[in-house]
C-alpha cells in the first residue's frame, strides 16, 4: 500500500499543481479559439491571464506557508541533554547530484546547517539523517548516499551517523527511521525539517508514537509584508507550487490515516517541549 500511495500521490500531483492548472487552461483556452466554442475558449483564456496576474503580484504563497510556520516556535528551548537528532532529507538535488556527480543541495539547505550546529552543540547525541529517492526514477542514486562527503565537509567525519536510504516520502522517513532506532519513550529527540513541513511530519511522529521536539527550519513567509505588490512570476509560482504541495499532503496524509492530526502544532501530544 505504501507504494500505490507513493505513486498515486506523485501521479495526481503532476495534473493538479498550480503551474500544470495555470498550463491547462490557457492550452485547453487557445484549442477552444479553434471550434465553434470561441466564447468559451475566450474566458478560459481571460481567467488563465487573471490568474497569472494575481500570482504575479501577490505573495499568495505566504498567506498559504504563514499558517503551516506558526505552527511551532522558531528556534525553540532546548536541554542540556538530548538523545537523538534526526533530520528529514529532502535537501539534497539527487538529479543533478547524479548528474553532475557532485552533491548539489536545494533551497532547503537550512536543515543541513541546523543539523550541523545542533550536533556540535549535543556531542553524545546519537545522529540520524533520513532521505531516500523521493522520484519516480527508482535507479536514482539516493540522498542518504550523499550525507558521507556533507558531513566530512561540515567537519562532522568522527561522528557515526546512522543512515535511513530507503524512504520516499515523509511517512517512510519517520516509520522507517523508528524500525532502525527503536528509540525508548524516556528518550529526548530532536526533529530538523522545514517549518511548512514541521506540521505534516509532527503528525506522522505523533502516529508512529514516536515523542520529539520540533526543530523548525528553512522558513518561506516573510511575515512583515504579507501585503506587498511585487512583478515576479516566475518566483511567486514556484513559491505557491511549494506551498501547495504541503497543504495537499496535509490533507492527502490526514485523509489515509498517516497523521494523527490534521494541523498538529506544539500541543500535540507526542511533542516535547522545554
Amino acid at each position: 500500500m505504501d507504494s500505490v500511495f507513493f505513486w498515486v500521490s506523485k501521479i495526481v500531483w503532476t495534473f493538479i499543481s498550480p503551474d500544470s492548472l495555470l498550463l491547462v487552461m490557457f492550452l485547453a483556452g487557445i484549442g477552444l479559439l479553434m471550434t465553434k466554442r470561441r466564447q468559451s475558449g475566450r474566458i478560459l483564456l481571460l481567467v488563465s491571464g487573471f490568474c497569472a496576474l494575481l500570482i504575479a503580484l501577490l505573495p499568495i504563497a505566504d498567506w498559504l506557508y504563514l499558517p503551516l510556520e506558526k505552527r511551532f516556535v522558531a528556534s525553540p528551548s532546548l536541554p542540556n541533554t538530548i538523545d537523538g537528532i534526526i533530520v528529514l532529507g529532502g535537501f539534497i538535488d539527487t538529479q543533478t547530484s547524479d548528474a553532475w556527480k557532485q552533491v548539489q543541495t536545494n533551497d532547503a539547505a537550512e536543515r543541513l546547517l541546523a543539523f550541523q550546529a545542533l550536533a556540535r552543540q549535543y556531542p553524545n547525541a546519537k545522529l540520524m539523517f533520513s532521505g531516500g529517492n523521493g522520484t519516480l526514477d527508482s535507479n536514482g542514486s539516493k540522498e542518504a548516499d550523499s550525507v558521507a562527503s556533507l558531513m566530512t565537509g561540515l567537519g562532522l567525519a568522527d561522528r557515526e551517523i546512522i543512515l535511513e536510504s530507503q524512504s520516499r516520502n515523509t511517512w517512510e522517513n519517520v516509520r522507517l527511521s523508528k524500525a532502525m532506532v527503536a528509540p525508548r519513550a524516556d528518550e529526548h529527540w530532536l526533529m530538523i525539517t522545514s517549518a511548512a513541513h514541521m506540521p505534516r511530519a509532527v503528525g506522522i511522529f505523533c502516529s508512529q508514537q514516536w515523542p520529539i521536539t520540533p526543530y523548525p527550519v528553512d522558513f518561506r513567509a516573510n511575515r512583515e509584508q504579507l501585503l506587498r505588490l511585487e512583478m515576479r512570476f516566475a518566483e511567486n509560482l514556484l513559491a505557491l507550487r511549494q506551498a501547495s504541495r504541503e497543504w495537499l499532503g496535509l490533507i492527502a496524509y490526514f485523509l489515509s490515516a498517516k497523521t494523527s492530526q490534521f494541523l498538529p502544532d506544539s500541543n500535540s501530544a507526542c511533542v516535547r517541549a522545554y
